[in-house]
């Protein structure tokens, strides 16, 4: 069977974990090419880990070398929509780590880059591959739970103490990771939040600026999404709470779904709520509810390998992408509205999104930061860890 010939761009910790997977024979329609990184040091140790591995100091030498058809770009998050455009533009399919971009401007301009070429073009959103979470999402397009009243979303399990952000220079700033909390670890459930219930219409959050950590960015907050249907959304996210909490919990006219804990759990009402609503005379009366386990495995999925595998096979066989790159704006829309709301108080209209004033917030950001980061390991790493 035909293979794809795919070159990894960045091997700190996520890029060199992809390496070690396709390499390992747990991607059976990819074969790495090609590595590059800017590290001497990671070159150096790439070489005696894969001998036989052509490795390049930069993207460009590695996009013109020929040998790959494909590339994953896995460096730091400013750099993934530049390298994206760059790698289309000289005619190879691109799978990037997540997140699309920094700011949605940047990711604008990559989408539009996309839309110009015929290659196939896919983002690492991993967790789309829970089976979990794609039985939710197909229980609400086919509309078995009704109208969705409320999606709470408490995400607290990544917690990440000071030595954490003090591990490489470019953690945890606005400069060199555009931002905390949001931009590294929260993309998958912002992606997943898009997925499953849809871009909400408004949003306003009360975001935290280095509440736990000697930091500069968001390590804690609390943001509202609105819907112009009547569906209202919690998202709590922090990183400075242990033990933290992962919990989905969905409440409709159907009952109420509830993801933790490994399990996926459906109270479901024998009728509608709002059916029943219509016919009560009952000062205290409440539909019949039965308590369902459902039977899904919510513990992962294929992961990171499941979407490579994907992304090969979209190229070889022209199947479907579960997670297409261009969709990666949707999310980032999201997580820039609460930056936004954080930084001034006011409710952003998401569907008409301040892109340019987003973009000159975050500049002001970037050139007025004055933290004093206290950084342990001077090295360079060119992916992110979540």
């Amino acid at each position: 069977m035909r293979k794809v010939r795919i070159g990894v761009i960045g091997c700190g910790n996520m890029g060199s974990n992809h390496v070690k997977s396709i390499m390992g024979g747990k991607v059976p329609a990819a074969e790495l090419c090609a590595i590059c990184d800017v590290s001497e040091a990671r070159r150096e140790t790439l070489k005696k880990m894969f001998p036989d591995v052509p490795i390049f100091s930069s993207a460009e030498e590695l996009m013109d070398s020929g040998l790959c058809e494909a590339v994953l770009i896995a460096t730091p998050h400013y750099d993934h929509p530049r390298l994206v455009i760059e790698a289309l533009e000289k005619g190879l399919h691109v799978l990037s780590e997540k997140p699309a971009g920094v700011y949605t401007k940047q990711v604008r301009e990559m989408n539009e880059a996309a839309a110009k070429t015929d290659r196939v073009f896919a983002i690492m959103y991993n967790q789309r591959t829970n089976p979990a979470y794609q039985k939710l999402r197909t229980m609400i397009q086919e509309g078995q739970l009704g109208h969705i009243k409320r999606v709470t979303w408490i995400v607290t399990h990544w917690y990440r103490p000071q030595a954490y952000h003090d591990s490489n220079v470019w953690r945890s700033t606005w400069k060199d990771e555009g931002g905390g909390a949001l931009i590294n670890q929260n993309p998958h459930q912002l992606d997943l939040w898009q997925w499953m219930f849809g871009m909400p219409d408004k949003v306003f959050a009360r975001v935290c600026f280095g509440k736990y950590h000697n930091i500069e960015v968001e390590d804690d907050l609390v943001a509202l999404f609105e819907y112009e249907n009547g569906t209202m959304g919690e998202y709590i996210t922090s990183t400075g709470e242990a033990p933290g909490t992962n919990r989905l919990e969905v409440a409709c006219d159907m009952g109420k779904i509830v993801i933790e804990n490994n399990q996926m759990l459906f109270e479901r009402n024998v009728i509608s709520e709002r059916e029943f609503e219509k016919n009560n005379t009952l000062p205290f009366g409440k539909p019949e509810c039965w308590k369902c386990l459902l039977p899904v495995d919510v513990s992962g999925g294929e992961q990171h390998q499941g979407i490579i595998q994907n992304f090969a096979e979209a190229i070889l066989n022209g199947t479907a992408l579960l997670s297409p790159g261009e969709e990666g704006i949707r999310g980032l829309t999201i997580s820039n509205a609460i930056h936004l709301s954080g930084w001034t108080g006011e409710t952003v209209d998401v569907k008409n999104f301040p892109h340019d004033r987003f973009y000159a917030l975050l500049q002001e950001k970037i050139r007025n930061s004055n933290i004093e980061k206290h950084v342990k390991e001077q090295t360079v790493d060119t992916a992110g860890t979540y």
